[in-house]
Protein backbone atom coordinates (compact mmCIF):
# COMPACT_ATOMS: atom_id res chain seq x y z
CA UNK A 1 0.00 0.00 0.00
CA UNK A 2 1.22 3.49 -0.93
CA UNK A 3 2.10 5.17 1.97
CA UNK A 4 -0.53 7.68 2.86
CA UNK A 5 0.38 11.76 3.60
CA UNK A 6 -0.94 14.71 5.09
CA UNK A 7 0.03 17.92 4.73
CA UNK A 8 -0.46 20.55 7.87
CA UNK A 9 -0.38 24.30 8.36
CA UNK A 10 0.56 26.22 11.00
CA UNK A 11 1.03 29.67 11.59
CA UNK A 12 2.49 30.80 7.91
CA UNK A 13 1.37 32.47 5.45
CA UNK A 14 0.78 29.09 3.35
CA UNK A 15 3.82 30.01 0.81
CA UNK A 16 5.19 26.89 0.88
CA UNK A 17 1.67 25.16 0.08
CA UNK A 18 1.22 27.17 -2.73
CA UNK A 19 4.68 26.29 -4.04
CA UNK A 20 4.02 22.40 -3.89
CA UNK A 21 1.07 23.28 -5.83
CA UNK A 22 3.38 24.86 -8.78
CA UNK A 23 5.32 21.42 -8.51
CA UNK A 24 3.64 20.21 -11.74
CA UNK A 25 7.17 19.44 -13.84
CA UNK A 26 7.74 17.14 -10.71
CA UNK A 27 4.78 15.67 -9.73
CA UNK A 28 4.84 12.14 -11.46
CA UNK A 29 8.13 11.31 -9.72
CA UNK A 30 6.14 10.69 -6.64
CA UNK A 31 2.35 10.87 -7.50
CA UNK A 32 2.78 7.16 -7.85
CA UNK A 33 4.78 6.25 -4.76
CA UNK A 34 2.40 8.38 -2.54
CA UNK A 35 -1.26 8.31 -1.22
CA UNK A 36 -2.70 12.13 -0.43
CA UNK A 37 -4.91 11.65 1.89
CA UNK A 38 -5.12 15.38 3.44
CA UNK A 39 -3.84 18.89 1.91
CA UNK A 40 -5.03 21.36 4.48
CA UNK A 41 -4.28 24.17 1.44
CA UNK A 42 -6.50 22.17 -1.00
CA UNK A 43 -9.32 19.95 0.83
CA UNK A 44 -12.13 20.92 2.79
CA UNK A 45 -11.74 17.43 4.36
CA UNK A 46 -10.78 16.76 7.60
CA UNK A 47 -7.34 15.07 8.92
CA UNK A 48 -7.42 11.67 8.66
CA UNK A 49 -7.06 9.66 12.14
CA UNK A 50 -4.18 7.54 10.40
CA UNK A 51 -1.39 8.27 7.82
CA UNK A 52 1.86 7.54 7.22
CA UNK A 53 3.78 11.05 6.27
CA UNK A 54 3.21 14.04 7.95
CA UNK A 55 4.10 17.57 6.26
CA UNK A 56 4.20 20.21 8.40
CA UNK A 57 4.73 23.97 7.36
CA UNK A 58 3.95 27.12 9.38
CA UNK A 59 5.40 27.94 12.96
CA UNK A 60 3.98 26.56 16.45
CA UNK A 61 2.29 29.75 17.82
CA UNK A 62 -0.59 28.14 19.98
CA UNK A 63 -0.89 25.32 22.47
CA UNK A 64 -3.41 23.64 19.81
CA UNK A 65 -0.80 23.12 17.49
CA UNK A 66 1.41 22.11 19.81
CA UNK A 67 -1.11 19.57 20.36
CA UNK A 68 -1.39 18.83 16.65
CA UNK A 69 2.28 18.28 16.51
CA UNK A 70 2.45 15.90 19.58
CA UNK A 71 -0.60 14.12 17.67
CA UNK A 72 0.86 13.74 13.90
CA UNK A 73 4.30 12.51 16.19
CA UNK A 74 2.09 10.00 17.41
CA UNK A 75 0.74 9.12 14.19
CA UNK A 76 2.81 9.34 11.25
CA UNK A 77 5.99 7.28 11.14
CA UNK A 78 7.76 10.11 9.22
CA UNK A 79 7.34 14.05 10.30
CA UNK A 80 8.83 16.13 7.23
CA UNK A 81 9.22 20.25 7.88
CA UNK A 82 9.06 22.44 5.08
CA UNK A 83 9.61 26.52 4.70
CA UNK A 84 11.43 28.46 7.18
CA UNK A 85 8.54 29.03 9.21
CA UNK A 86 8.77 25.56 10.42
CA UNK A 87 12.47 25.27 10.65
CA UNK A 88 13.24 28.31 12.09
CA UNK A 89 10.37 29.59 13.22
CA UNK A 90 10.75 32.16 10.38
CA UNK A 91 9.07 35.22 10.02
CA UNK A 92 6.26 34.58 12.78
CA UNK A 93 9.59 34.31 14.97
CA UNK A 94 10.16 38.53 14.31
CA UNK A 95 6.60 39.10 16.91
CA UNK A 96 8.60 37.05 19.87
CA UNK A 97 11.82 39.83 19.82
CA UNK A 98 9.34 41.82 21.75
CA UNK A 99 6.24 42.67 24.27
CA UNK A 100 4.57 39.73 22.35
CA UNK A 101 1.14 40.15 23.98
CA UNK A 102 1.44 44.09 23.40
CA UNK A 103 1.55 42.89 19.46
CA UNK A 104 -1.85 41.10 19.61
CA UNK A 105 -3.56 44.37 21.28
CA UNK A 106 -1.84 46.53 18.29
CA UNK A 107 -3.25 43.86 15.85
CA UNK A 108 -6.82 42.80 17.78
CA UNK A 109 -7.66 45.32 20.72
CA UNK A 110 -7.24 45.06 24.02
CA UNK A 111 -9.00 41.98 26.12
CA UNK A 112 -9.77 40.67 22.49
CA UNK A 113 -9.21 36.43 22.80
CA UNK A 114 -7.56 35.76 19.30
CA UNK A 115 -6.08 32.18 20.29
CA UNK A 116 -5.90 29.58 22.84
CA UNK A 117 -2.59 29.57 24.99
CA UNK A 118 -0.60 31.84 22.54
CA UNK A 119 3.04 31.26 22.96
CA UNK A 120 6.07 32.16 21.19
CA UNK A 121 6.36 31.25 17.98
CA UNK A 122 8.72 28.39 17.26
CA UNK A 123 9.76 25.82 14.73
CA UNK A 124 8.17 22.44 14.59
CA UNK A 125 11.04 21.16 16.30
CA UNK A 126 10.91 22.48 19.65
CA UNK A 127 7.98 20.82 20.07
CA UNK A 128 8.31 17.23 18.19
CA UNK A 129 10.99 15.56 16.60
CA UNK A 130 11.74 16.19 12.88
CA UNK A 131 12.98 13.01 10.50
CA UNK A 132 12.98 15.06 7.08
CA UNK A 133 13.72 19.44 6.33
CA UNK A 134 13.22 21.33 3.28
CA UNK A 135 14.37 24.68 4.12
CA UNK A 136 13.41 28.25 2.01
CA UNK A 137 11.22 30.96 2.36
CA UNK A 138 9.38 29.55 0.22
CA UNK A 139 10.13 26.22 -0.72
CA UNK A 140 11.55 24.93 -3.93
CA UNK A 141 9.21 22.21 -5.32
CA UNK A 142 12.09 20.15 -7.15
CA UNK A 143 13.65 20.32 -3.49
CA UNK A 144 10.66 19.26 -1.87
CA UNK A 145 9.87 16.41 -4.07
CA UNK A 146 13.73 15.11 -3.63
CA UNK A 147 13.19 15.18 -0.09
CA UNK A 148 9.46 13.88 0.10
CA UNK A 149 10.49 10.92 -2.39
CA UNK A 150 13.66 10.24 0.09
CA UNK A 151 11.71 10.20 2.94
CA UNK A 152 9.19 7.52 1.02
CA UNK A 153 12.17 5.29 0.28
CA UNK A 154 13.62 4.86 3.60
CA UNK A 155 16.75 7.10 2.91
CA UNK A 156 18.23 9.38 5.22
CA UNK A 157 17.52 13.13 5.57
CA UNK A 158 20.13 15.12 3.36
CA UNK A 159 19.71 18.78 4.61
CA UNK A 160 22.89 20.76 3.03
CA UNK A 161 25.22 21.78 5.34
CA UNK A 162 27.78 24.25 4.29
CA UNK A 163 27.34 27.97 3.79
CA UNK A 164 26.29 29.09 0.25
CA UNK A 165 29.28 31.51 -0.31
CA UNK A 166 30.84 28.97 -2.32
CA UNK A 167 27.90 27.98 -4.69
CA UNK A 168 27.67 31.50 -5.35
CA UNK A 169 31.40 31.47 -6.24
CA UNK A 170 30.24 28.87 -9.61
CA UNK A 171 27.27 30.71 -9.99
CA UNK A 172 30.14 33.69 -11.17
CA UNK A 173 28.22 36.34 -9.39
CA UNK A 174 30.09 39.45 -8.00
CA UNK A 175 30.40 39.44 -4.48
CA UNK A 176 27.63 41.71 -2.83
CA UNK A 177 30.29 42.48 0.41
CA UNK A 178 33.17 43.75 -2.00
CA UNK A 179 30.36 46.51 -2.75
CA UNK A 180 29.81 47.40 0.40
CA UNK A 181 26.62 45.90 0.84
CA UNK A 182 25.44 43.14 4.31
CA UNK A 183 24.60 39.57 2.84
CA UNK A 184 24.29 36.32 4.73
CA UNK A 185 25.50 34.23 2.02
CA UNK A 186 28.74 33.81 3.72
CA UNK A 187 27.11 31.93 7.10
CA UNK A 188 23.38 30.57 4.81
CA UNK A 189 22.79 26.71 4.52
CA UNK A 190 23.28 26.28 0.97
CA UNK A 191 21.16 24.37 -1.59
CA UNK A 192 19.48 26.97 -3.64
CA UNK A 193 21.96 27.52 -6.20
CA UNK A 194 22.35 31.11 -5.04
CA UNK A 195 19.27 32.24 -6.57
CA UNK A 196 18.85 35.64 -5.39
CA UNK A 197 22.18 36.84 -5.40
CA UNK A 198 22.19 35.39 -8.92
CA UNK A 199 19.23 37.46 -9.56
CA UNK A 200 20.79 40.60 -7.84
CA UNK A 201 19.42 40.66 -4.44
CA UNK A 202 21.83 39.70 -0.96
CA UNK A 203 20.80 36.74 0.61
CA UNK A 204 18.56 37.10 3.88
CA UNK A 205 19.35 33.93 5.19
CA UNK A 206 15.83 32.23 4.62
CA UNK A 207 17.55 28.46 4.71
CA UNK A 208 18.90 29.18 8.32
CA UNK A 209 22.44 29.34 9.49
CA UNK A 210 24.66 26.76 8.45
CA UNK A 211 26.05 24.08 10.79
CA UNK A 212 29.47 24.63 9.41
CA UNK A 213 28.92 29.10 9.56
CA UNK A 214 31.85 30.65 11.18
CA UNK A 215 30.29 33.77 12.70
CA UNK A 216 32.64 35.24 14.54
CA UNK A 217 34.71 34.96 11.23
CA UNK A 218 32.07 36.33 9.28
CA UNK A 219 31.60 39.30 11.37
CA UNK A 220 35.39 40.19 11.07
CA UNK A 221 34.72 40.00 7.21
CA UNK A 222 31.81 42.53 8.19
CA UNK A 223 34.19 44.73 9.72
CA UNK A 224 37.20 44.66 7.07
CA UNK A 225 34.25 45.40 4.16
CA UNK A 226 33.42 48.28 6.16
CA UNK A 227 30.38 47.30 7.24
CA UNK A 228 29.00 46.87 10.59
CA UNK A 229 30.01 44.06 12.79
CA UNK A 230 26.14 43.81 14.71
CA UNK A 231 24.35 43.83 11.06
CA UNK A 232 25.15 40.76 10.79
CA UNK A 233 22.76 39.84 13.43
CA UNK A 234 20.26 42.11 13.02
CA UNK A 235 20.05 40.82 9.48
CA UNK A 236 19.71 36.75 11.25
CA UNK A 237 16.45 37.53 12.81
CA UNK A 238 14.38 38.01 10.07
CA UNK A 239 14.60 34.38 9.21
CA UNK A 240 16.31 33.28 12.58
CA UNK A 241 14.77 35.20 15.56
CA UNK A 242 13.92 31.73 17.94
CA UNK A 243 17.21 30.07 16.54
CA UNK A 244 17.89 29.68 20.09
CA UNK A 245 15.15 27.08 20.78
CA UNK A 246 15.92 24.98 17.53
CA UNK A 247 17.28 21.45 18.62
Amino acid sequence: MAPRVAIIGLASDFGCQVQVTNMEDHLLDVLGLMDLSYWQLASSGHLPDEYDVAVIEGAVTTADHAEALLKARETAAVVIAIGSCAITGGIPALAGTADYDARYGVVYGDGVAVARGRQLPAPVSSVIEVDYHVPGCPIDPAEFVTVLSRAIMGLKDDMPRDPMCAICKTQENVCFLDRGRACLGLVTRTGCTAKCVTLGRPCTGCRGISPEANIPAARLVYAEKGLDPLELDRLFDLYNAAREVVV
